[in-house]
């Protein structure tokens, strides 16, 4: 998965960045209510952490602005701001957890994970379709039950597929979680991604096919036998 950081302070951005990656998330960073308006605007995230101390406005603002305009997206509020008044404002403004600094890493990646497992996500911890599952916690690849260790952007076009199993997934989706804001993207690397994945789930003996239906994405099928 992969998440935005709305936050100004570039040593605390630099410390999430590693504390989530080890914990298996991806994250982009914008300093600014402004930045983080225009990025959510053409880019999909699994959730956004947003700091409420923003240079250019502050993020109630923000996160009223975007669920005013529809954004769905959940947001975990982390902030300085720790007074219950604090915390009943941001909730009420359309925040979906909220949570004090200074915090531990682990229970950040917890709350992260637990937004994604509410009734009406399109993640729980255990996607499965056919005879493949997939750990989205511990990152871990089951074919018939057997465990597998996937690359990481293999693991990644996966956990999109499985997502979104039965329906097309475009290919801007792909982009968006497997490169975010790196503009790192080759013409044809989202390609290379599901090429690798097709084979490691043939040789694996899964029962799922990736389709690729042009000029619109790929889309993960049941492969049933008789």
């Amino acid at each position: 998965m992969r998440v935005l950081l709305v936050e100004d302070n570039t040593e605390l951005v630099s410390l999430l960045k590693k504390g989530l990656s080890r914990g298996g998330i991806e994250a982009d960073a914008v300093g600014t209510a402004g930045d983080a308006g225009h990025v959510l605007a053409t880019m999909q995230y699994s959730v956004v952490v947003l700091d409420l101390g923003l240079p250019d406005e502050d993020g109630i603002t923000l996160l009223r602005d975007l669920r005013r305009r529809g954004e769905s997206t959940p947001v975990l509020v982390l902030t300085a701001r720790d007074g219950v008044s604090d915390r009943v404002i941001g909730l009420r403004a359309g925040a979906d957890d909220y949570l004090a600094k200074p915090f531990a890493m682990e229970e950040l990646i917890a709350r992260i994970q637990a937004l994604l497992r509410r009734p009406g996500s399109l993640l729980g911890r255990r996607l499965t379709f056919g005879n493949v599952a997939l750990d989205t916690e511990g990152r871990q690849v089951f074919v018939a039950d057997a465990s597998h260790a996937f690359p990481a952007r293999e693991t990644a076009v996966l956990e999109i597929l499985l997502r979104r199993s039965g329906n097309v997934a475009p290919k801007r989706l792909f982009e968006d979680h497997l490169f975010g804001l790196s503009g790192d993207v080759g013409s044809n690397a989202v390609e290379v991604y599901v090429h690798r994945l097709r084979k490691m789930l043939a040789d694996a003996g899964a029962t799922v096919k990736i389709h690729t239906v042009r000029g619109v994405g790929y889309l993960l099928t049941e492969d049933k036998v008789g």
